[in-house]
């Protein structure tokens, strides 16, 4: 399983009449709850519509749910889904339906989560689970904080397709990026994945301003650094109406990707290898997460800042 990972819901799960009593609906939204806020993103289906229900007191949501869906959608993890059904949804049924036929245009990486009423409607369907027995699922019951994975352009990519789509804001940390260099030249088609989307994301690249280590260590100036980004980036942000900017600190040594859904640890960062090589990506706790943004903030005085730049200008 992807350290994010999306996830659509059918109402019913929402619908205090859909348990035994509301004690027990608590404590389905609080599994639940938990997973979506640290890891995962939710499908707002049918273009906005399946938020939209919980606006409406037509059906007894529980107060839990509706704080669910509220802090979802602030937090930037209700991603809307366009319609797929020539009519909105009138059912339960409906609404899974609605979201199968979504996992089938673009692939869900975690599942559908819906009551037993509708599972037993679609028995055969393997990314669909009845919220209690979710464990009974894979793709609920293999979620990890880390992944294994090799050091290659296309496994980056396909690991962060998720958070490069749907993240309000992505920040690159390695002290080595460099994009004009062979292992560091993926680092283009990763932005190219995050741009052509309305807003666009706010981009960040932070690296140091030095070449080499020891006695072979040169210090670059932030022009030098500039020129060779521009050189490197410019044309291809452009292409996608993205814009970065680059931050040049004297050192720092571990590499992350920090975005507003989610942070990662790479140990070997965006570099990748001609060999074999496997890395091991962690997922971050919210708490190390931001600790590790203020970090990088340039107010916070952790590290100097040489200088920073956009790109394109």
């Amino acid at each position: 399983m992807p350290l994010l990972a999306d996830y659509a819901i059918t109402p019913d799960v929402f619908d205090v009449t859909s348990y035994s009593n509301e004690e027990v609906c608590r404590l389905h939204l609080r599994e639940i709850g938990s997973v979506m806020r640290t890891e995962g993103l939710v499908r707002d289906l049918h273009d906005g519509a399946w938020r939209a229900l919980f606006a409406d007191d037509g059906r007894p949501w529980h107060r839990r749910g509706k704080e669910l869906v509220k802090k979802l959608a602030m937090q930037g993890r209700l991603i809307r889904s366009p319609r797929e059904l020539p009519a909105v949804p009138v059912d339960d049924r409906a609404w899974c339906e609605e979201a199968l036929r979504t996992h089938s245009r673009r692939p869900l990486t975690g599942g559908i989560i819906a009551t037993g009423p509708i599972k037993d409607e679609y028995r055969s369907e393997s990314r669909v689970a009845r919220i209690d027995r979710l464990d009974g699922a894979d793709w609920w019951r293999n979620r990890s904080p880390s992944i294994r994975l090799q050091r290659r352009a296309q496994d980056y990519r396909r690991h962060l397709s998720l958070i490069l789509r749907c993240a309000n804001s992505i920040q690159f940390i390695d002290p080595h990026l460099d994009p004009t260099i062979d292992r560091y030249r993926h680092v283009a088609d990763l932005l190219v994945d995050a741009g052509k989307r309305t807003p666009a994301p706010h981009i960040e690249i932070h690296r140091v301003c030095y070449v080499g280590s020891g006695r072979d260590r040169s210090i670059l100036s932030v022009d030098q650094i500039e020129s060779e980004f521009h050189q490197a980036l410019a044309r291809v942000l452009k292409s996608v109406d993205l814009q970065a900017e680059v931050f040049v600190w004297d050192h720092f040594h571990d590499r992350y990707l920090i975005s507003n859904m989610v942070g990662i640890l790479l140990p070997n960062g965006f570099d990748t290898s001609k060999d074999t090589d496997v890395t091991t990506w962690t997922r971050l706790g919210p708490c190390e997460r931001d600790g590790v943004q203020r970090e990088f903030d340039d107010a916070s005085g952790r590290h100097h800042l040489h200088g920073k730049f956009s790109i394109p200008t």
